[in-house]
């Protein structure tokens, strides 16, 4: 029998999209509560202590990927604050039914855990929101340099930028832009020769700098090369054409990192919220502030700690040692987050970017950067010794590594890492290969052998395909991101976008995942594509996984965290190449609406 307090009553039936749900489209399990909260009325009351505490949130559908197989065909799920109480069917639910009961009927919609971010760059992206969007369509408007010049022109005119003060823009990419080149000096300075001006491009490992910016960095004919780095110069001559490379290029956005150190707090606590909310309309509810530093680290913990993060940041600060001190002891690595914010690993930058064409390989590019030499294979951007060094000890004392690898050289001294710091010892450590692109058949056997977790950057078959074929030939570039290779040695692996490398759409990585095509629109290995339900669990249960983090998150289960997403369809069912078009609908993070906001609630 049912059981309400007397003259109780249940919350009715919402839809939290748009338009009605009516009768005739509810799901059997919506029509058995439908009948139990209009019927509560006329039952007799039961004891207090009878009912359990009723549940704040309940979802009722047939489109519920709890990405459990213990829970698969689930069709009702109730929340109460920041946990999942019950997953099963409408009688289950029952009697968590209370007054302040939200109710939501799915409908055609579906219903996923939230998105876990498995690699990406939270501050960054705060910093890069106010720039100038130099990035090609779909991210961005830019079609040609010269649209690049007149928009850095009108920004400067309408900003009122006073002469001398840096002018900064993130995302050009010189694989679409109609010239097929990087903006150089020459072109920025036709913007302007009275305000230093650095472009980064979409990879973000290169920059691009007029002439005013090369003064001001010190960058000349006389400038030597940095370690992991490159200053591109003008044909036959030493003086700088403005294009630089990785540490090169980083040193060129020291002016952006300095400006947002100078930021008031009150400042840097409205691009927090700002940005968590960004990633929220995407569904994700845990968010990678990867590469970051242990100054951003506490400055978010000083932010949290007045007022909760919205959404989970995982920091991992780039590697680094001062003198006889290092990261470790100064970072406060946790397993816990306190107010949304905690300090998961450290990330080490091993080599460069295949679109930028700096990954380092083990075999010459099928077509480099202007002016490569023929057996042109990039570099590493870090002492190999000093990374094996310190992924030893990082080892040793349980702090999760992350390691950027792209080209297949990179990912062998990764893995040469790992195998020496483990010395045949058994450690669940889940370091992480970041990208893992050009990842060889042999390397995924070592990284299954130690226990690494890859995180594959599955966007870029669509967003630089078609350019990869070019650099790397058709053998290596149909195996970018091998997905199904991983899945078939039963590898943990993730997906993911590296925002602000791209949105942070997770619906289009899913797609790409699935469907891996080009924007030209061939499919770059058929033989690499995953299902559906295996591209959701990289994103949700897997990614939980590879931040020790799988009991808690990463599929609807009872006792897990209310991390979850609403979708106006299930895009299960939907063609593959409309995956990317199913909207979010809600985001709820640790049982709350955080997307849409609050003015935009029904």
């Amino acid at each position: 029998m049912l059981c309400l307090k007397e003259d109780s009553r249940a919350t009715p039936v919402k839809n939290s999209g748009s338009g009605a749900t009516f009768i005739s489209s509810l799901s059997l399990d919506s029509v058995v509560v439908l009948f139990l909260v209009l019927a509560a009325g006329f039952l007799l009351a039961c004891s207090e202590e009878s009912r359990p505490d009723p549940a704040s949130l309940v979802f009722l559908g047939e489109n519920i990927h709890t990405v459990d197989p213990t829970t698969e065909g689930a069709t009702a799920v109730a929340v109460r604050g920041d946990e999942i109480i019950v997953v099963g069917r409408a009688e289950d639910i029952e009697p968590f039914l209370g007054e302040s009961t939200r109710v939501v009927e799915l409908g055609d919609r579906a219903l996923v855990p939230g998105f876990v971010d498995a690699h990406g760059h939270f501050s960054m992206t705060m910093q890069l929101l106010g720039l100038l969007n130099a990035s090609s369509p779909p991210v961005g408007p830019m079609e040609s340099i010269d649209q690049i010049v007149e928009a850095l022109q009108s920004q400067i005119a309408d900003q009122e930028i006073p002469p001398g003060e840096f002018v900064m823009g993130y995302g050009y990419d010189d694989s679409l832009l109609a010239e097929n080149r990087h903006p150089d000096r020459d072109d920025l300075d036709r913007a302007s020769t009275e305000h230093p001006i650095v472009l980064l491009h979409v990879s973000g490992h290169l920059a691009t700098a007029n002439s005013s910016a090369l003064e001001m960095l010190g960058f000349d004919e006389t400038s030597e090369d940095p370690y992991g780095g490159v200053i591109r110069r003008r044909p036959g001559t030493t003086e700088p054409n403005g294009v630089l490379e990785e540490v090169a290029a980083h040193m060129g956005l020291r002016p952006m990192v300095e400006k947002a150190s100078q930021a008031s707090p009150q400042a840097f606590a409205e691009g927090v919220s700002q940005t968590a909310d960004y990633f929220a309309g995407y569904g994700v509810t845990t968010v990678q502030d990867g590469a970051s530093s242990v100054q951003v680290a506490n400055a978010l913990r000083g932010v949290a700690a007045a007022r909760p993060l919205p959404i989970d940041v995982a920091v991992f600060p780039a590697f680094r040692t001062d003198g006889d001190g290092d990261v470790i002891e100064e970072m406060g690595f946790s397993r816990e987050y306190v107010n949304g914010v905690r300090v998961a690993g450290v990330k080490f930058v091993l080599d460069g970017s295949p679109q930028g064409r700096t990954a380092w390989l083990s075999r010459p590019y099928d077509e480099g950067p202007p002016g490569a030499s023929a057996d042109y294979v990039a570099y590493p951007m870090v002492e190999p010794d000093f990374y094996k060094e310190h992924v030893n000890h990082l080892i040793d004392a349980g702090i999760p590594v992350l390691a950027h690898a792209n080209g297949d050289a990179a990912i062998d001294l990764m893995i040469e890492g790992v195998d020496e710091a483990l010395a045949g010892e058994t450690k669940d450590h889940r370091s992480v290969t970041i990208h893992a692109q050009l990842a060889r058949e042999d390397q995924l056997d070592e990284m299954k052998r130690l226990g690494i977790v890859p995180s594959f950057f599955a966007a870029h078959p669509f967003f630089w395909g078609d350019w990869h074929r070019k650099s790397f030939g058709d053998a290596r570039a149909m195996r970018i991101s091998p997905l199904r290779s991983a899945q078939a040695r039963g590898i943990p692996f993730t997906i993911h976008n590296d925002t602000p490398i791209v949105p942070p759409d997770m619906m289009l990585l899913l797609e790409v995942a699935v469907g891996r095509k080009t924007r030209e629109g061939v499919t770059l290995g058929e033989d690499q594509r995953i299902d559906f339900a295996t591209a959701l669990h990289a994103v949700t249960q897997g990614a939980a996984y590879q931040y020790f983090e799988e009991d808690r998150k990463g599929s609807i289960s009872v006792g897990k965290r209310a991390d979850l997403v609403v979708l106006e369809r299930d895009p299960a069912t939907v063609p593959v190449d409309a995956i990317s078009e199913v909207g979010i609908v809600e985001t709820i993070a640790r049982g709350v609406t955080v997307y849409p906001g609050a003015e935009a609630q029904p």
